[in-house]
């Protein structure tokens, strides 16, 4: 295969749908080539410059994606749903040269520590367009996306084009990949989860129908287009059957879950209606998808995400440090060439993750005896709220910061509508008043809408061990007794 690789789809196939809209290959190339040049003409782009990316799944997103890795800058997609604040210090961590915005999202861009540059709804091809999309090179850094920490602040995991390219090849044996096949995205393009399925369709060339997730346009896409594959967070599945009447299009081979583990309830009904489910797990620091059930698989043994894709290595790591036995849980360790370079502009926690050529998730799981991996818990205490990671220790950072506050403690509550949603417990100073409203626009401030607590209770100290730890197990029932009381 060599350093690089080629990427030449049929240049006549459809590539993009949008609504009504149908652009092939060859449309989406030229378009592509105009973004590129009229990129290198206002801002003078290199290759390895990082890039933000600030705007809603649409064309100008797919187009200044493909441009920059055309460019052979590094995307830096951004979450539209965080706070100024939160974006200024992702932009950087990361230091982005320029950021793109387009839509609602340019007059916040502007307010931004980072020259922002607005992208018009459509431009103009390139005369000099040329044929391909060009060559990738495998060890470049491709996109630079934030995870949530567990220290209480984001971490930039850099992706090689290597790590895309290994991530699709894997993901294509596991799900298969026909030249028909369209695969509807209603994933926001900021996550792996969307950005992958973007690069998978132009590296195996085949149609990507992209939209924003609307319970009502999906469901009706889902019965009157030809999609063969999905991807959906269990949550949005779930909102999707509840205001569902109508029957799916024979074509649709796949619906594939990630970003939260599907409920019981969930994966029961699929099973009536003898819906295709696959059920994966992944994280972005390798690339998307770790291991992936299909199939009998996922009625046979819920709760379970199957083998590892081809290529990728997976085992437990038990408490004293070795390999823990099969059925036995431990951390979840993933090798294999979708692994990330590291985090961007931290040694320390890229040496905490990668170790002797494996990735520490801190996730929790058990390896069974036919070699299939369940997944018991994701990174310790992480809250997954309708497919967005929450990370407590983030979220008390910023409760904390009021004056009035002392400690705090955040945790999941179940959720019928999200899977799980944030909650607090609350000890404020000596003296100090403060209501879970105040504290609640205090926050928003600071912090994206759905990572503020759903429920405060203020009470006089937080749960803790014998040695003083925080017992966050003991968190729900302390809420509960505060909020049931007068």
């Amino acid at each position: 295969m060599g350093a690089y690789i080629e990427i030449q789809p049929n240049p006549d196939k459809p590539f993009l749908y949008l609504g009504d809209e149908a652009y092939s290959f060859a449309e989406i190339e030229r378009l592509t080539a105009g973004t590129a040049a009229r990129l290198q003409a206002q801002a003078g782009l290199r290759r390895g410059e990082r890039v933000a990316l600030l705007m809603p799944n649409g064309l100008p997103y797919v187009l200044a994606a493909l441009a920059l890795l055309r460019l052979g800058a590094v995307a830096v997609p951004l979450n539209t749903r965080l706070t100024a604040a939160e974006l200024n210090w992702q932009l950087q961590n990361v230091q982005c040269r320029l950021l793109l915005a387009q839509g609602e999202f340019s007059a916040r861009a502007r307010q931004l520590t980072v020259p922002a540059l607005e992208m018009p709804p459509c431009l103009p091809a390139a005369l000099d367009a040329g044929t391909g999309f060009g060559r990738l090179a495998l060890a470049e850094d491709c996109a630079i996306l934030h995870t949530s920490g567990t220290t209480g602040k984001p971490k930039a995991a850099v992706l090689t084009a290597g790590n895309i390219y290994h991530s699709a090849q894997a993901s294509a044996q596991r799900l298969g990949a026909a030249a028909g096949d369209r695969w509807l995205c209603a994933m926001p393009l900021f996550h792996i989860g969307g950005l992958s399925v973007l690069l998978r369709s132009l590296l195996y060339g085949t149609a990507l129908d992209l939209m924003r997730f609307d319970i009502d346009a999906v469901n009706n896409a889902l019965s009157d287009k030809p999609i063969t594959l999905v991807s959906l967070t269990p949550t949005m599945l779930a909102r999707l059957l509840a205001a569902r009447q109508r029957r799916w299009n024979r074509q649709l081979r796949l619906i594939l879950l990630g970003g939260e583990a599907p409920s019981e309830r969930l994966l029961a009904r699929c099973a009536a209606e003898k819906l295709p489910i696959a059920v994966s797990y992944g994280l972005t620091e390798a690339a998307s998808q770790v291991a992936t059930a299909t199939g009998a698989l996922v009625r046979q043994k819920p709760g379970c995400v199957g083998k590892p894709l081809p290529g990728t290595q997976v085992r437990i790591r038990a408490a004293d440090g070795g390999e823990a036995p099969p059925g036995c849980p431990g951390e979840v360790l993933v090798s294999g060439p979708t692994v990330m370079r590291g985090y961007f502009g931290d040694r320390a926690a890229t040496a905490a993750a990668l170790r002797q050529g494996w990735l520490h998730t801190g996730d929790i799981g058990r390896i069974d005896q036919d070699g299939d991996l369940h997944i018991l818990q994701r990174r310790a205490d992480l809250i997954v709220s309708g497919g967005e990671n929450i990370y407590p220790a983030e979220v008390e950072a910023a409760l904390r910061r009021h004056p009035a506050v002392k400690e705090a403690l955040v945790f999941a509550m179940p959720d019928e509508r999200w899977g799980q949603r944030p909650a607090a417990l609350v000890q404020c100073r000596a003296g100090a008043a403060l209501s879970a409203a105040a504290l609640c626009d205090f926050a928003r401030e600071r912090l994206a809408g759905y990572k503020i607590p759903r429920q405060i209770a203020f009470v006089a100290a937080l749960p803790r061990g014998a040695s003083g730890k925080l017992k966050r197990a003991d968190a729900r029932k302390a809420l509960e007794d505060a909020l049931s009381r007068p």
